[in-house]
Order: C-alpha cells, then sequence, then structure tokens
C-alpha cells in the first residue's frame, strides 16, 4: 500500500509543506495553514506540470515571431495601459479596493466591445444579474450582444461557452468562482490556483480575451496566492482613493507591452471615463502658499505635472513625526538628514508631512529637488512661484543629478505656461523657458 502523502499549505500566499506550521514562513501570516487531501494536491501537480510538455530546444533565430493583433476598447486611457487595445487570448487580472470602479469600468469596456459586434460574457458571482441590469442603465451599457451570467460554478460557465461563441469575457470577481471538482471553499488558494488555470487555457484554445476582477488585501496586493499573478498575461491595479473623483490604473504586468504606463479615469455619474486634460489635473494654479512646489514625472511616456505639498510645524512631543502620502518615507527621511546635514536647517525638532496631490504615488527619484524645495519653503514660510519646476535626483553626497527625459518634461512644462525650471544640467534641445543650474543642494538657498 502506497504511504499516504501530507501536504500543508498556506491559504495566504500558497506556500506548500509536508509539516503544519503555526506561521508561514514565506509571508509571515499566523495560522494559516490548512491540510490538502489527495485531490487538491493532485490539481497543484497537473497545474505545475501542465505547460512542461517535452520539447526539443531550437535556435532563437529559427523561431517565428508571433504577430500580436489588438482591437480598441474603445476607452482611450485603458488602451494605453493594455499596450495599444485587448489582446485576443490575454488573460487580464484588474485588482483594486472596494468602489474603486473595477465592476463599472469593466462593464462600460464590455458594452464598447458588443457596440463593435463582438459577443461579450460578463459573468458575476457577487451580484444579481437584475443588480448588473440597474448598473447597465445608469452607464447606457445596453447591448444586444452582451451577455449577463449569475454564476459562481466554473462548470456551467464552460457549459455557456459551448451554446455560443464570445470574444471577451469579464470574470466579476475570481475569489467568488469555484469549481465543482474540488473540496474547498471558494476563495482559497486551491480554488483559485485551478479556476485560474482553466480560463487561462480557455484564453489560448478559444482565442478570447478574459478580464478577471480580483479582491485586495488591506496590504494592497491581490487577495489570494501569488501564483494568480504569475499566470495571468497583464496585472493591472488601481490606484487613489474611492472617495477621489479621480483614479489612476497602472500596470505592473504586461506581456504585450509596457509595464510602466498608467491610465487616468473620471468618475461621473455615467460611470469610470477616460479623464480628460489629464495635464493640468495634478496641480493647483491658485494663489500661491508657502509648502507648495511643482515637479514632471514620467509615468511610462507620459510627463505628468504634480504639486508636492509640505508641510512643517513644531513638534511637541520627544519624537517627531514623519508621514508622506504618496511618496517613500524611507527616502523623505533621508531628504531629511540631507537637509540637516548639508543646509543646517534644524528639522529634529519638527514634524513633517508630505503629500502628493491627485492620489499618484511617486515611484523615481525625480521629485527629490521638488520635496526638498517644499519642505524649506514650508520651514521658511515663504511661497514658491507656480511658474517653477523642481526636477532632480537628490544624491547621499548632497548632489543634484539629471534624471532621464529632460526635454520632454520640459517640453510639457512649457505646454501648461511655466516659465521656470531649477535643473541639474543644462538641457540639449534649446528650450525658451528660463533655466537655473542646481547641481548641489547647497544653491537651492541662493536660489531663494
Amino acid at each position: 500500500m502506497a504511504k499516504k502523502t501530507i501536504l500543508f499549505e498556506c491559504q495566504h500566499c500558497g506556500f506548500s509543506t509536508p509539516k503544519w506550521m503555526g506561521k508561514c514562513t514565506n509571508c509571515g501570516t499566523w495560522d494559516s495553514f490548512i491540510e490538502l487531501n489527495q485531490h487538491q494536491q493532485d490539481v497543484i501537480k497537473n497545474t505545475k506540470s501542465a505547460s512542461s510538455a517535452s520539447q526539443k530546444a531550437i535556435s532563437i533565430n529559427d523561431i517565428q515571431e508571433n504577430e500580436v493583433y489588438r482591437y480598441s476598447s474603445l476607452d482611450k486611457e485603458l488602451d494605453g495601459v493594455l499596450g495599444g487595445g485587448v489582446v485576443p487570448g490575454s488573460l487580464t487580472l484588474i485588482g483594486g479596493s472596494p468602489g474603486v470602479g473595477k465592476s463599472t469600468l469593466l462593464l462600460k469596456v464590455g458594452s464598447n466591445i458588443a457596440s463593435l459586434g463582438k459577443n461579450v460574457l460578463y459573468v458575476t458571482g457577487e451580484e444579481s444579474a437584475g443588480q448588473i441590469k440597474l448598473r447597465s442603465n445608469r452607464l447606457d451599457a445596453n447591448r444586444d450582444s452582451l451577455y449577463l451570467l449569475s454564476e459562481i460554478r466554473l462548470e456551467q460557465v464552460l457549459i455557456e461557452l459551448e451554446h455560443r461563441t464570445y470574444e471577451f469575457i469579464i470574470i466579476d470577481s475570481i475569489q467568488t468562482m469555484y469549481s465543482e471538482s474540488i473540496s474547498s471553499a471558494p476563495g482559497s488558494v486551491t480554488q483559485v490556483r485551478q479556476i485560474t488555470f482553466d480560463l487561462m487555457r480557455i484564453a489560448k484554445e478559444k482565442d478570447i480575451a478574459i478580464f478577471i476582477i480580483g479582491h485586495i488585501t488591506k496590504e494592497g496586493s491581490i487577495a489570494g496566492p501569488r501564483v494568480l499573478e504569475h499566470m495571468v498575461d497583464t496585472v493591472l491595479y488601481f490606484e487613489g482613493d474611492s472617495s477621489q473623483e479621480l483614479r489612476i490604473l497602472r500596470g505592473f504586468k504586461n506581456r504585450f507591452g509596457a509595464t510602466s504606463e498608467i491610465g487616468v479615469f473620471e468618475m461621473r455619474s455615467d460611470g469610470l471615463v477616460s479623464a480628460t486634460d489629464v495635464a493640468s489635473r495634478f496641480f493647483s494654479r491658485n494663489s500661491e502658499q508657502s509648502g507648495s512646489a511643482l515637479t514632471v514625472v514620467m509615468e511610462g511616456s507620459r510627463p505628468i505635472i504634480l504639486e508636492v505639498q509640505a508641510l512643517v510645524s513644531e513638534s511637541h512631543t520627544s519624537n517627531s513625526k514623519r508621514q508622506a502620502t504618496g511618496f517613500d518615507t524611507n527616502r523623505l527621511n533621508m531628504l531629511l538628514a540631507l537637509l540637516e546635514r548639508k543646509l543646517e536647517i534644524p528639522l529634529s525638532g519638527y514634524d513633517v508631512f508630505i503629500n502628493i496631490t491627485g492620489g499618484i504615488k511617486i515611484t523615481e527619484t525625480a521629485a527629490d529637488l521638488a520635496i526638498l524645495a517644499a519642505i524649506i519653503s514650508s520651514f521658511r514660510d515663504r511661497a514658491i512661484s507656480k511658474e517653477t519646476v523642481f526636477i532632480g535626483e537628490v544624491s547621499l553626497v548632497g548632489d543634484v543629478r539629471e534624471v532621464y527625459g529632460m526635454d520632454v518634461r520640459l517640453k510639457e512644462a512649457m505646454m501648461q505656461n511655466i516659465s521656470k525650471a531649477l535643473i541639474a544640467k543644462k538641457p540639449l534641445e534649446k528650450t525658451k523657458m528660463k533655466v537655473f543650474i542646481v547641481d548641489e543642494v547647497t544653491k537651492l538657498l541662493e536660489w531663494y
């Protein structure tokens, strides 16, 4: 008689081990391991070995390049994030906090694609067909070739695909779907892994573009195993608060295009639509105030002017507060230490707060100079002109270094009628802007 194999799996990250553990060594979650039965273990083995068919290696020069065909979703911002449009046979995951607009956006996109004469299937496990109909009426998304299926069983979805040919499918959401062949609960690691694998197989075999909605955890990542993000072709995340008008859709993985692009959407009464006049939506032209500075960041190939806000106030506790919204707190602490060391500004007894307007999270270092300018402006209570942008990376030794795409950033600033720029080096192309060279942080005080 064959010896029974015992396997435990973390329900948070999918890590497996032959012994039960109170705390997962992979993700640090407590009391998340459950014992898998033999069928669930077979599902894991089949999923991992499904794409490992034996093939002989061939020279890369002998491989024919696959042409990627795309069609428009009739949504400018979504097409931009996807790299130019929807790819047939692709599997896309969209995550975001509750109420941010995932279902609203995909229902509108499904209606757009249905208007092109393609059959679209919207599978919902969280709402009834009547509830989706109410939203569709509000969005003016009713189309004859847009079909709704209120179902959480994967087998019933597969039966529907045999009855009618679809070119676009929406799954809302992956955590509510379950397969009857697996005994674990919907949303478990085993269920999510198997269902995602089946959807990936359907997308590739039938050349159907499938969009999956995924819930996120309190840390901001997709709930469930990380294998979900590894199996899909594209991963998109919504950023920003659901109470704000603007929503940011950022690409974190894209096998068919660039991953650094973002889409800017606006929540209106008729749904989540592509924002208009994006260039001027992230900064204010109001009266000049202390603690505010402008910078230009690159989101993929798109330059965006952002307003950096700083508040420096005297601390009444022994431990001064350092908080940042939309900016890395560790980098903020480094910049504050640099101010005290190089510019001799005593910030140890002050609370410092940083905010990036518009809900965008800055992931590059080009805003360092603007952060310093805003902090100094707030500390000295001296306003900075709204006609000036600060662009540059600040090093630990106090140097201001040039960042990539400077000419593109300056052109964007000129288009928004900004006349002055503080940068590290003279730009390669001639510009009508007044350029001030700040190659050391000490020269920032001279500009003031």
